[in-house]
């Protein structure tokens, strides 16, 4: 390699090098600035009102009063709220999954009679705003049902197909798996239900993950149903539990700041624990060559 050359190898590795630390720079950049709020929110529960009010305001708490988690844990019912939360997620995230999985699997390789329509329907539902629907389905599930004060509106629906976007999701997914595989299990005699349970689910594993994060993320942030459908204090979930709380304490926002951590901080948990999962699925889709 001549001299000339060598260093222009060198000038192209060395801007390279600059380009990646700056897209490094700008990365934490954005990430600091998108973190910011949940700092203040927690700098802000440990604090004290008077500091609170200060000004110039203070990015770092002077003394760390763990302390109001504890007084806020008295008077919020986080466990309780927690708990009847968890009553809602886990049957709708196994059942909207399962269900998902089903629906994806049936539009991406079964025929039958009218199957074309019928997906042309599930993916124009996607367009339809949630408030044309919100009525209807109250009259139906509390006066047609007699569903009142009771966490079944709010879980039936997942196990009917877990959604029209969960549904487009697991079928993409499906579609990008090579057919001579259901063809060669067919051969060895596999009818249609071990073929998904055999070879689809194994491989849209990384799908399935996400879509029962998806479900998570919006019954967990679900006020709006949550609050026409649950009435009593003692069935209260976590957004319906923090919004009342947040009404009792008005101006107290150090404890209002720790319950809101306490509220989200299950959300961080669980996202953490699944974020593998959830970026592969976004990325990914079919099977690695």
């Amino acid at each position: 390699m001549s001299e000339i050359a060598y260093a222009r190898f060198k000038s192209k590795k060395r801007s390279e090098r600059m380009m990646n630390v700056l897209s490094l720079i700008v990365v934490i950049g954005f990430a600091l600035l998108v973190l910011f709020p949940i700092w203040w929110i927690f700098r802000t529960s440990l604090m004290t009102n008077p500091e609170i009010y200060q000004y110039p305001p203070s990015l770092i708490p002077k003394n760390w009063l763990f302390s109001n988690y504890e007084n806020t844990l008295k008077i919020f019912k986080f466990w309780k709220y927690l708990w009847n939360t968890m009553v809602i997620i886990i049957p709708s995230c196994l059942g909207g999954t399962f269900t998902a999985t089903l629906c994806g699997y049936a539009f991406a390789r079964l025929r039958f009679k009218g199957k074309q329509l019928i997906w042309i329907l599930c993916v124009g539902s996607m367009l339809l705003p949630a408030m044309v629907t919100l009525i209807p389905l109250y009259i139906g599930w509390t006066r047609g049902l007699g569903l009142q004060d009771s966490y079944l509106p709010l879980i039936l629906p997942y196990f009917c197909g877990g959604g029209a976007f969960n549904i487009f999701l697991i079928r993409q997914f499906i579609l990008s798996i090579p057919r001579e595989l259901d063809q060669a299990a067919t051969i060895d005699g596999a009818g249609y239900f071990r073929i998904l349970f055999s070879i689809i689910m194994p491989a849209i594993k990384p799908a399935m993950i996400v879509v029962a994060l998806f479900i998570f993320i919006g019954l967990w942030n679900d006020l709006l149903q949550q609050m026409i459908y649950i009435n009593s204090s003692d069935k209260y979930t976590i957004a319906l539990g923090l919004t009342n709380f947040k009404g009792q304490l008005k101006q107290d926002w150090s404890s209002t700041m720790a319950a809101t951590c306490l509220s989200f901080a299950p959300g961080v948990i669980f996202y953490l624990i699944g974020q593998k999962y959830f970026v592969e699925g976004i990325t990914l889709t079919g099977l690695k060559n």
